[in-house]
């Protein structure tokens, strides 16, 4: 168990909002991407092959061979600021907390943590409780379901919670596809960007690719991803076959969901498609995903198959629709919870009650 500060009856609670983003190396070299690696893919969430089966896959093939490779296309993407991913989450925590300082009296403590590397879901959730926060709302950003990905992140939050002596009660956001808020930023996103660079003959909507199996046995990701395309489809007028939703970031040899995107570009390339534009709904942060399998080599499938102008449209990221809607969905899932600080005769009320019940302090 974590060691505590006494507890001091009467003392009011605390009211906290953690983010949790997938995470990012702390730098863009292969000394810095080999313990990423390591840590990601031994995730049981995210890979669900037996031990015995990918440890020697992961040990003797991966991790030797792919940290060089990754880190040279995180170096492509790398800002003056750092990851890319890490920025933009700082940025909306940051937002959040602002506006929920506007709307709330008094206002939760907001963090961020990253589920693979730093900060750490159990040093931010050590950080909240320290800080007096006995109720912890939790956030995934990652706004369609998934066990690799949300069901990861609350098991690192669930494990922390393991060494914890007086834990916070906590209350969780499991997915958050068809939030009208949500919907309406990511339309308005596509519309702005349509208003000042004009509208291709076909819009890609591309999610993170699962395997195949994890659809088989239940996961409803899948759906929630059709669901989320769908609604933004219709919210931007679209016919159906102005639209795509697709899958990105196949890896290995088993199916994963299809259609695949860079498949998928690669045939609207070899039809010498004139536009394509392409969004990822499914990231709420632009990252190594997005800026570059998507944007860099998402356009070279499509321009060396034959297509001839690509796009890709960023994410939410800072938007003030999207931190509006973020917003919404922290205060519909906090009602209850920010109640007025007691005032301090009310405390010396209860701590002196306390003591006369036999109450050390």
């Amino acid at each position: 168990m974590i060691a505590e500060s006494d507890y001091q009856h009467g003392t009011p609670g605390k009211t906290g909002v953690l983010l949790i983003n997938l995470g990012t190396p702390d730098a863009p070299t292969k000394e810095a991407l080999r313990p990423y690696l390591r840590e990601f893919l031994s995730n049981r969430r995210v890979i669900e092959i037996p031990r015995l089966i990918w440890w020697p896959i992961l040990y003797g093939v991966i991790l030797p061979f792919r940290p060089k490779q990754s880190a040279e296309k995180y170096a492509l993407i790398w800002s003056q600021e750092g990851s890319p991913l890490k920025v933009h989450t700082e940025r909306q925590t940051q937002l959040l907390a602002q506006a929920l300082q506007a709307d709330t009296n008094p206002a939760p403590m907001v963090e961020y943590a990253m589920n693979i590397g730093n900060p750490s879901v159990a040093s931010v959730l050590n950080k909240m409780r320290s800080a007096g926060c006995d109720r912890i709302l939790v956030i995934p950003l990652f706004p369609q379901y998934a066990a690799s990905s949300t069901a990861a992140a609350m098991d690192a939050v669930f494990d922390a919670l393991k060494h914890m002596r007086n834990m916070p009660a906590i209350r969780t956001v499991k997915q958050y596809h068809d939030h009208p808020g949500y919907i309406a930023a990511l339309a308005q996103n596509v519309r702005d960007y349509w208003s000042e660079h004009g509208r291709p003959d076909k819009l890609i909507i591309s999610f993170h690719g699962v395997p195949r199996r994890n659809l088989d046995k239940g996961d409803p990701y899948h759906c929630f991803c059709q669901k989320t395309g769908r609604l933004l489809a219709e919210a931007l007028n679209l016919s159906a076959d102005q639209y795509q939703v697709c899958f990105q970031s196949r890896f290995g040899r088993a199916q994963w969901l299809q259609p695949y995107t860079a498949e998928t570009l690669e045939q609207l390339g070899k039809a010498q498609t004139n536009r394509v534009d392409i969004v990822c709904p499914g990231f709420v942060s632009d990252c190594l995903e997005t800026l570059e399998e998507i944007a860099i080599e998402g356009k070279k499938i499509f321009t060396e198959a034959g297509g001839k102008e690509y796009h890709y449209i960023p994410c939410l990221n800072e938007r003030d629709d999207w931190i509006a809607a973020l917003t919404d969905i922290a205060k519909s899932n906090l009602q209850g919870w920010l109640e007025p600080e007691p005032s301090q005769q009310a405390l010396d009320q209860s701590r002196q009650r306390g003591l006369e019940m036999g109450a050390e302090k």
